[in-house]
């Protein structure tokens, strides 16, 4: 079905982000092992913000969105790296 949305009919814009994790997965899998992009994900949501939504929202929401907000971050990174053309290539 991908193959039919994407090479014949042409739509290829979604599929971006992919491309970009793609063309710079074992950078990214340095990032967020040696680095600690998940640190830095937690950084972004605090703990107070992490304990508000597992109390008002539902109980491991805040662990979600640390999770989502690291996520984001590791497109974020792959994106500037395949803008300015940087690939860690073995």
């Amino acid at each position: 079905f991908h193959h039919f949305i994407v090479d014949v009919c042409g739509f290829q814009k979604w599929c971006q982000p992919f491309v970009w994790i793609g063309m710079n997965s074992i950078t990214i899998y340095l990032a967020v092992n040696i680095n600690g992009l998940s640190k830095l994900a937690e950084r972004f949501v605090c703990g107070d913000v992490r304990a508000f939504l597992d109390a008002n929202v539902a109980k491991g929401f805040g662990g979600l969105v640390i999770a989502l907000t690291g996520l984001a971050l590791a497109v974020l990174l792959c994106w500037f790296l395949h803008r300015k053309k940087i690939f860690l290539r073995v």
